[in-house]
């Protein structure tokens, strides 16, 4: 056949030896094959999946230059060969050779391809548990291809990294002392009660599983047909299997120690507080609230400024906590201070209008400050939102005028704008709004990161209890 008219190298993976373990993409690739390559042993293993008119090349062990040879051949004349490997065959297997022929030796009309199978290693990992569970890496002891030099920095790297190793071609009739120096090699470095897993002729009918450790393991237990699995310092056995930890657990672990640590800092930073208030003649929700702002300012002058009406607080608690509230504020910077986690748990909306790009054109048209623009947008399209002004007293005037006109009706207001111009004013207008629960730190003082504050005091207002002293919610 023309060259032109060059067939297709496929690269089979038929896994460690059973049958049930084959993909169903090497399965099928087999059925198409007009021509199987192989090491005669795995071939008898998939002759029942050898389509009948198939050409068959079977050759003993060490001529795997002759079979990826044969296989180009029978290529070039217009076949679809399957050269087959075991494991997976680009672990220790064909895929290698055959890719660096096709890449120095044949023709580019030869298509070439690799299916991946399930390799010893994978095999062995799952009929012991989870060994490979963290970083890991495969030996192999044969220095057939690779002087033993070479081998032996590569042991001492996996030992020394601490990594989880897998060791293929452990022994043979004529290497025998390799594993003898494995072991000693590792021992330089690993703890002698390192669980081992040796793993014999995995998923197939003589297969034998063995657990010990690193101390313990006796070479001549292992033969040819041998994997080793060795675990890093973390691998333990448990219900005769071995597990090597991601970290989860002492992540979990970490974390909520963490957690613990933070919720111990807070509620005693609370309790100080709560300490030394004047009085302690608050509604509870309201004084969840205030102990949050004095907390986040550290200035206790909040204990005089802090006004909430009754219920202010436990009623936006459940709003925000039932879900698909909406919150808006006058700046983005409010936005920020907000709670991320608690906005995401509960699926709160918060929005923010300065950056519409109708809010210039409001401003500009009807002769108002942005913020205000921006609220008369927001009251027009969330008239029932939760309001938090933070920063302009002008939005907090513009949101008081449509409440009073009767085009908005939030659910709550925070009035906390910062400065000296009109920003007494924009609180004074606040109290007097009748029907709306609110929460005004009155006077000059407030800010973007005091109204974030007691929304985030609305949002854990469950924790009260808990954190406060001698109070009962």
């Amino acid at each position: 056949m023309n060259e032109t008219n060059a067939g297709k190298i496929t690269v089979l993976g038929l896994g460690p030896g059973s049958e049930a373990m084959i993909t169903p993409e090497v399965k099928a690739a087999l059925e198409r094959a007009s021509a199987v390559v192989g090491y005669n042993y795995y071939m008898d293993l998939i002759s029942n999946l050898i389509p009948p008119k198939a050409i068959c090349v079977d050759t003993g062990m060490k001529q795997e230059t002759e079979r990826a040879e044969k296989a180009f051949e029978l290529a070039k004349q217009g076949h679809q060969v399957a050269v087959i490997s075991s494991g997976d065959a680009g672990i220790y297997g064909m895929a290698p050779l055959i890719m660096e022929l096709w890449d120095k030796k044949q023709p580019t009309s030869v298509e070439v391809s690799v299916l991946p199978g399930v390799s010893a290693m994978q095999a062995a990992a799952a009929k012991c548990g989870a060994p490979l569970g963290h970083d890991f890496c495969s030996i192999s002891l044969s220095d057939l291809l690779t002087p033993w030099k070479t081998i032996e920095k590569r042991i001492r790297a996996a030992a020394g990294a601490d990594f989880v190793t897998a060791v293929f071609n452990p022994k043979s009739n004529n290497r025998f002392w390799q594993l003898y120096r494995f072991k000693e090699l590792f021992l330089e470095v690993r703890d002698l009660k390192t669980p081992v897993i040796i793993a014999r002729q995995v998923s197939r009918s003589d297969e034998e599983i063995s657990l010990t450790t690193l101390g313990d393991i006796d070479p001549e237990m292992v033969d040819m047909f041998s994997l080793l699995i060795v675990g890093n310092s973390q691998s333990y056995i448990t219900h005769k299997k071995m597990v090597t930890p991601r970290g989860y657990q002492l992540r979990d672990q970490k974390e909520l120690q963490a957690l613990k640590l933070g919720q111990s800092i807070m509620q005693e930073s609370f309790q100080t507080i709560y300490g030394q208030l004047t009085s302690h003649n608050y509604p509870t929700d309201a004084l969840w609230a205030m102990i949050h702002t004095i907390h986040t300012t550290a200035d206790f002058e909040y204990e005089k400024l802090f006004f909430a009406t009754d219920g202010a607080i436990k009623t936006w608690h459940e709003y925000l906590t039932a879900g698909g509230g909406t919150i808006i504020t006058d700046v983005t910077m409010v936005s920020s201070g907000l709670r991320k986690a608690a906005i995401a748990r509960h699926q709160v909306e918060v929005k923010c209008y300065l950056g519409d790009p109708r809010v210039a054109e409001l401003a500009e048209k009807q002769g108002i400050t942005r913020t205000q623009a921006g609220i008369r947008l927001a009251a027009k399209e969330h008239p029932e939102a939760l309001y938090v002004i933070g920063n302009a007293p002008t939005a907090l005037i513009e949101l008081v005028d449509l409440c009073r006109k009767g085009k908005a009706k939030p659910v709550g207001i925070v009035g906390a704008p910062v400065g000296f111009v009109n920003v007494e004013e924009s609180k004074w207008r606040l109290k007097t709004l009748t029907g709306i629960p609110k929460a005004i730190v009155q006077g000059r003082k407030g800010g973007s990161s005091v109204a974030a504050t007691i929304i985030n005091a609305a949002f854990s207002y469950a924790d009260a209890a808990e954190m406060m002293p001698g109070r009962d919610v």
